[in-house]
């Protein structure tokens, strides 16, 4: 990889380890981004790649590898690594006015100081991006159930292809709709989720079939809506229905 071969300090950061290769890959590209431009949108990718490599390390650091004492040991020092790095980038992007950043530390931190900085750029075009609107989304959730629907679909509208979706939209929206009793739309929903898994899911395929068993639901024309609207959204095509 010829980032790494420009970068050795930070690709050999953490020692090679057979798990949690994805996660460590993202820490590695969000680390070099960090390096290289020093932008606030890119500290916040880093701050999330060092929490989804913490929390996949934290299982990995559990499990004893019987031939190799030292593979247990490289994988702890790992994690208090990352946690260290975490730790430090969080302190040092406490004072940081971007909106991704600004959410980070009132949802991490439970500062709400930074929340009302957030809030007061509702409606500029800052926030225009997928990410924020569903920063949005999240706060607004247990306020106002139907602004929260919008802002999880403008959030798919503004979603740019070749960029990964957020898993948390499409099960945001499948909880809102079975909570309004709309049990179409959470069928369509929860089997957009399904269909962005890497592979099927056997718990959510058996959680589809029991819900359109118990609300006498058609299936096949669901499942066909389902897919086209995946595609849009995955192709930056889609635009809000009204709801």
């Amino acid at each position: 990889m010829q980032l790494c071969k420009e970068n050795e300090d930070i690709c050999n950061d953490f020692g090679q380890d057979s798990w949690c290769k994805t996660q460590r890959n993202q820490v590695i590209f969000a680390r070099i981004n960090v390096k290289d431009k020093n932008l606030d949108v890119d500290k916040y990718s880093l701050l999330v790649a060092y929490e989804g490599y913490i929390k996949c390390m934290s299982l990995a650091s559990q499990i004893q590898h019987i031939k190799l004492k030292e593979k247990t040991t490289l994988r702890k020092d790992n994690l208090i690594k990352a946690q260290a790095n975490l730790s430090l980038l969080t302190e040092q992007s406490a004072q940081a006015k971007h909106p991704h950043l600004l959410y980070y530390h009132w949802s991490r931190e439970g500062n709400t100081l930074a929340l009302a900085e957030f809030l007061k750029l509702e409606g500029t075009p800052i926030l225009e991006n997928s990410t924020a609107q569903l920063h949005l989304a999240t706060y607004y959730i247990k306020r106002d159930r139907n602004k929260t629907l919008g802002l999880l679909y403008r959030a798919l509208e503004l979603h740019q292809p070749g960029t990964e979706l957020p898993a948390e939209i499409l099960q945001t929206l499948a909880t809102i709709f079975t909570q309004k009793k709309q049990y179409k739309q959470a069928y369509i929903w929860l089997r957009i989720y399904q269909l962005l898994q890497d592979k099927p899911d056997q718990r959510i395929e058996a959680n589809l079939k029991n819900y359109q068993q118990a609300k006498s639901l058609d299936a096949k024309f669901l499942d066909k809506v389902a897919r086209t609207t995946f595609a849009k959204i995955t192709a930056g095509q889609f635009t809000s229905p009204s709801y």
